[in-house]
């Protein structure tokens, strides 16, 4: 054989091994992963390890809802949406919480990536109904999808930028085509979707955010409503998916209630005095002093911490740099510098919490010290767009004594601001432009304001004016869509794979959409590209280091004042319920709690108001996805 005919019978080789390969990964599956590594359950497994298979069903799960709601669309950005909502529908696939990132099939029963990650196919199970008896479609996922981009929430526009169509190919099949290859995370993220009935919305606005029970194929529909005050979910008796092993051990209660409060401290005693059965504490002082009650000592009331294995993300006071003061990294670094955590640690929260000091914390793909060679190929060309300090120092954030005394932070502070053109005229700082320095902290939690007096006093020390301004849920919602703040305390939730919501955080296309999380206003093109290597990561050593090097420029790049976390869940809950002995990793896993039968649900007696009236949340605002 001549080596011309060598060389032309080893490609023709090659090429068919890479159709096999290509049909091999095309070939429909019942889970996905990101990397094309093999899930945890196989095709027939039961149950995920995380439930209880044989959980009795009945009774009621009561919880409390904060602020109120005038809405039972989550779809779009009008109102404020009841919690929970999103029990009366289902998605295409389902998260497994005990995978880095994993979906396998609920309304499809297969799902089929192209070769490249050009596209994705879904297989609908034959059995899957509405509430109605109607069968769920193709037609019906390619209207939720096409209604979404076009209707819905502006993030949703982001969301699924990438996708070019999505095309009905049979009653019970659809594909989505991507304007680009190689996006690993699409295909996961369309399996998401929450589809709805199209038969349903002909004939109703769907941008309209009324209080009409909506149409869904879920576990629970919607059983009664009064608006603002509570809303009760009924498990439907008839799902078509409740014997589905993706379910099995989920949706034990007959129905799921929330009553609302408009404060959190009225709320944790109505949990003690029996008006709703569970509790997430977000209070160090309250989980150390306010359950010292006869319930709790005999056991009527159960304090757990459950481990949490999240990443922990980034909840810090924000600054929103769409003002123009907050342009300049000194200033904002000067800013934060006068926030004394140590202090706020040990006289507010009971030493309970530690310091946050990274996007990404609690997991591998948090940044420290100085960038590695990896780390160094992705940042050398982003060399004077992104900070200096990026290369060659370690991020730290200040730690004083905890004793109140910050001299070397407010001098330090001092310095920075007057490099940014800030200056000290009768007691009260002035600006580059020779106006006063006040600053507005938008909050909507009323137990925040004792973190935030003493770090309003720091900044008067300064001469700066700091005002709390506490709205209601809805005006705060309203304020942050129309990013009329100044600063915000809040959040940056993120899992153990990120990717795609990387750009509703940081990038570009996403700081003049309304309804994104780029609360920041960042719109940097050196960011940007982090962002798209990171979603582009081929492999999860690649997603470390690019998450990492996005990481620390951030960081440098002082857009928040980093608040605290614990790594742990901390639940107070009525003995009546109980949960299964293995948690899930990435969640508390409430929808796999139960109702003991033979336990009796306290019967509720009036709300005693004279208790501690102190928390201190250290949670993402009320906006925030749950």
């Amino acid at each position: 054989m001549t080596r011309n005919a060598r060389l032309s019978f080893l490609r023709a080789g090659a090429l068919a091994l890479l159709c096999v390969s290509g049909i091999l990964e095309a070939a429909p599956q019942h889970a996905l992963t990101l990397y094309g590594e093999k899930p945890k359950y196989p095709a027939d497994f039961t149950h995920f390890d995380y439930v209880n298979p044989d959980a009795p069903k009945g009774g009621m799960l009561r919880q409390a809802g904060f602020g109120s709601f005038d809405s039972l669309n989550p779809f779009i950005n009008k109102g404020v949406a009841a919690d929970d909502i999103a029990l009366v529908y289902d998605t295409l696939t389902t998260n497994s919480l005990d995978e880095p990132f994993t979906v396998y099939g609920l309304l499809a029963e297969k799902i089929e990536k192209g070769p490249n990650n050009e596209w994705v196919r879904f297989y609908l199970r034959p059995e899957a109904r509405f509430h109605d008896g109607e069968p769920v479609k193709a037609e019906d996922v390619v209207f939720s999808f096409e209604t979404l981009v076009s209707k819905g929430a502006p993030h949703y526009r982001g969301y699924y930028a990438d996708v070019e169509k999505a095309v009905v190919e049979g009653p019970r099949r659809v594909r989505f085509d991507f304007k680009h290859v190689g996006n690993r995370e699409l295909p996961l993220i369309l399996g998401q979707l929450h589809v709805l009935p199209k038969h349903w919305w002909n004939d109703r606005d769907f941008t309209s955010g009324n209080m009409e029970a909506p149409l869904g194929s879920g576990p629970y529909r919607v059983e009664k409503v009064e608006a603002g005050r509570s809303i009760r979910y009924a498990r439907v008796e008839d799902y078509w998916g409740k014997d589905l092993a993706v379910n099995r051990g989920f949706y034990n209660f007959n129905r799921v209630h929330f009553d609302y409060y408009r404060d959190n401290t009225v709320a944790l005693q109505a949990f003690k005095a029996g008006h709703f059965d569970y509790w997430l504490e977000t209070s160090a002082k309250n989980w150390a002093t306010a359950y010292d009650t006869q319930a709790v000592k005999d056991g009527r009331i159960v304090k757990d911490e459950i481990e949490n294995h999240n990443p922990q993300g980034m909840q810090g006071f924000i600054f929103n740099t769409r003002r123009a003061r907050l342009q300049d990294v000194k200033v904002r670094e000067a800013l934060a510098l006068l926030f004394d955590f140590e202090w706020t640690n040990r006289q507010l929260f009971n030493g309970a919490y530690t310091r946050t000091t990274s996007y990404f914390d609690n997991s591998e793909l948090a940044s420290s010290g100085l960038p590695s060679k990896e780390e160094l190929s992705i940042l050398e060309p982003l060399r004077g767009q992104i900070p200096d300090a990026v290369f060659d120092r370690a991020f730290e954030l200040p730690q004083t004594k905890a004793d109140g005394m910050i001299r070397e932070q407010q001098r330090r502070a001092y310095e920075l601001l007057t490099a940014a053109g800030w200056k000290i005229e009768n007691d009260r700082m002035i600006d580059a432009n020779g106006k006063p320095v006040k600053l507005e902290f938008l909050l909507v939690q009323a137990d925040f304001e004792r973190v935030l007096l003493p770090y309003k006093r720091n900044l008067a020390g300064l001469g700066i004016e700091l005002e709390i301004r506490r709205v209601d849920v809805s005006q705060y919602i309203n304020r942050l869509r129309s990013r009329d703040y100044d600063m915000i305390v809040s959040g940056f939730g993120q899992s153990s794979s990120p990717g795609n919501e990387q750009r509703e955080y940081w990038h570009s296309a996403s700081a003049d959409n309304p309804g994104s999380r780029n609360f920041i206003g960042l719109k940097d093109p050196a960011i940007d590209t982090l962002v798209e290597k990171l979603i582009a990561a081929d492999s999860r050593d690649e997603l470390i280091t690019r998450t990492r090097a996005l990481d620390r420029t951030l960081l440098w790049g002082h857009y928040v004042i980093p608040n605290w976390h614990i790594k742990t869940w901390r639940v107070a809950y009525w003995n009546h319920l109980a949960h299964p002995a293995t948690t899930p990793d990435s969640d508390v896993g409430l929808m796999t709690w139960w109702h003991k039968p033979d336990v009796e649900v306290p019967k509720p007696k009036p709300i005693d108001g004279d208790e501690t009236d102190e928390s201190a949340p250290a949670s993402a605002s009320p906006a925030a996805e749950r």
